[in-house]
């Protein structure tokens, strides 16, 4: 799949099929989040690449809106650390455009993913944080969700010209 397909045709999915992801793919998905651009070219990434059902379920109950990790295959949280980075706000772009390249790569091999949102909510930062014994330095900003999908998408029309400016205003 080349990269102009795999963006327009990346969607959110949270129904999984029945198949196990190998160690291979999922070392895969974390090696394409290592490519992401990051501020200074600082890298202030951690992954915590999860495959057991017990901490998929319990991180369905830590997030609000991580019912699907019930019967994911796979999980990975994106983190960053501030002892790499310091500025708070950088670690939260750094980690989205790793975030993002997990997307990607995981419709580019035949996945289903879905991002779920850890920062800046304090109760999930914590819940998280607890559940994956995180240190004080990490700071959780992403949940990814992933699995063989069992849902197809069809692309929406996202395109909105009047949000497109040239030049100026």
């Amino acid at each position: 799949m080349n990269a102009l397909d795999a963006i327009f045709t990346r969607r959110s999915i949270r129904k999984y099929a029945d198949i196990e992801i190998t160690d291979e793919i999922s070392k895969k998905l974390v090696e394409t989040a290592m490519y992401a651009p990051s501020a200074k070219n600082l890298q202030p990434w951690h992954f915590v690449v999860i495959n057991k059902p017990v901490t998929l379920l319990r991180l369905s109950v830590a997030h609000p809106y991580g019912n699907m990790l019930k019967t994911a295959k796979l999980a990975i949280l994106v983190c960053g650390d501030i002892e790499i980075e310091e500025m708070e706000d950088y670690i939260v772009q750094d980690c989205s455009a790793a975030t993002q390249n997990i997307l990607l790569a995981a419709h580019a091999l035949g996945l289903g993913a879905v991002w779920l949102g850890v920062h800046p909510r304090k109760q999930r930062i914590k819940d998280i944080s607890e559940v994956l014994q995180l240190p004080q330095n990490i700071i959780p900003v992403s949940l990814i969700s992933i699995g063989y999908p069992a849902e197809e998408k069809q692309k929406p029309e996202r395109v909105i010209p009047e949000r497109i400016h040239f030049n100026k205003w």
